[in-house]
């Protein structure tokens, strides 16, 4: 299975991964399952921590390509594809982040593995946690 990461859930497996349940280790843990980190979760951790909003041990420069290598994550670029996706989402959510997960998630068909229990309103296959 190909999954998406929500920016959320890849911080909580680097460094809480007692926050994810034994089922979502697991899938995390399976090499038959593949991993991605959108850009837009790179973009989205940078910009919270250049706020102050999320502490890091290092910049997000060296944390993130670090961590993805480490866990064996690949990385999913922003293609303008998925950009325009944007457009033809219903409003369910205002998170520019998350409605750039879901884009990529129904393009690519990935399954989005995510704790945020507004993005099962959209048409995408989430991944309970």
């Amino acid at each position: 299975m190909r999954i998406l990461l929500d920016t959320q859930v890849f911080l909580w497996l680097q460094a809480e991964p007692e926050r994810l349940s034994r089922r979502t280790l697991g899938l995390l843990a399976d090499r038959g399952n593949a991993l991605f980190l959108s850009s837009a979760s790179a973009w989205e951790i940078a910009i919270k921590h250049a706020l102050g909003k999320l502490r890091l041990p290092q910049s997000p420069g060296q944390y993130v390509p670090r961590r993805m290598a480490q866990s064996g994550i690949l990385g999913l670029p922003i293609q303008l594809s998925h950009a325009l996706r944007i457009e033809a989402l219903p409003p369910h959510h205002r998170e520019p982040f998350d409605r750039m997960l879901v884009a990529q998630a129904q393009i690519e068909r990935m399954s989005l593995l995510s704790a945020d229990p507004q993005l099962a309103a959209y048409d995408v296959r989430l991944l309970p946690m």
